[in-house]
């Protein structure tokens, strides 16, 4: 089997709910999937946090307004999943931001990220986003 056209690495795990609503960087990547060959996804750094299986948080509120279409990561990586996305979540960032691989969503694998770089010449891409 070949692997998809590019790795995409996902190193902040926040951009703001106003900023992206329903546009998060999860929902660029399913596109960048469905038009460019596939993807492979790496999470690292604070990102690592869409990969571990946790409540959905509530929608924030800005004053009187609440804001209901923010971005949901886990929905989206398991929306990414599902439509066959590879996805590795680094080892040692899991580890920083205090998580163990156990409690990584299914389909998601944690791997060192020396491993990780080391495939970076098997695509046709690797974009940081």
């Amino acid at each position: 089997m070949s692997r998809p056209a590019l790795l995409v690495v996902i190193e902040h795990g926040y951009r703001g709910s106003a900023e992206v609503q329903f546009s998060d960087l999860l929902y660029v990547c399913r596109g960048l999937h469905s038009r460019l060959g596939g993807v492979d996804l790496v999470l690292r750094g604070p990102a690592v946090s869409f990969a571990v299986q946790a409540e959905p948080l509530a929608p924030p509120r800005i004053g009187a307004r609440l804001l209901e279409a923010v971005p949901d990561p886990r929905r989206s990586l398991l929306d990414l999943l599902a439509a066959g996305v590879g996805t590795w979540a680094d080892e040692a960032d899991l580890i920083d931001c205090g998580f163990a691989a156990d409690r990584l969503i299914s389909g998601v694998v944690a791997a060192d990220g020396a491993e990780l770089a080391a495939r970076w010449p098997e695509y046709q891409g690797v974009w940081f986003l």
